[in-house]
């Protein structure tokens, strides 16, 4: 019969833990006074901010900048036409089951539908945005358009 060890009997091994080292607690006691920190000097005295360069003008201001972060951008969840070979003949194409397909991991602002590839399948498309090539390829091959 196997021996099972209990969670609250782990410990470990003797010797491998050592306590903290307490700084400033008198000379006797291994870092007293300065605390490991030497004589004077900025590090002796305090913290500075991330990036701080001793007042020399940080790299992260010296560096130029370029181009522009749009805070309203849409991002669209793409998919090609060729995907939606996936569905039966005759299918409801929507998000929810583009999602249960495997085709699209994350909505985003919505799903694009792009005109890449062929469709041979009879489908009805639920999407935000389409593209014209896309819109001709579902329409050449017996299906509608829907934007949601």
């Amino acid at each position: 019969m196997p021996i099972f060890m209990k969670l609250n009997e782990l410990q470990a091994a003797e010797g491998s833990r050592s306590s903290r080292m307490r700084k400033g607690r008198g000379r006797s006691a291994g870092k007293g006074k300065t605390a490991g920190r030497g004589q004077k000097g900025q590090k002796a005295r305090g913290k500075t901010r991330l990036g701080f360069e001793g007042g020399q003008m940080p790299l992260y201001r010296r560096i130029p900048k370029r181009g522009f972060n749009n805070i309203n951008r849409k991002e669209y969840a793409v998919v090609n036409v060729s995907r939606l070979e996936a569905f039966d003949n005759g299918a409801e194409v929507t998000p929810e089951s583009l999602i249960a397909a495997g085709i699209v991991k994350n909505v985003k602002s919505g799903i694009k539908i792009l005109g890449e590839g062929e469709l041979s399948k009879k489908l009805t498309v639920k999407a935000n945005k389409f593209s014209k090539s896309a819109q001709s390829a579902i329409e050449n091959a017996g299906g509608s358009i829907e934007v949601i």
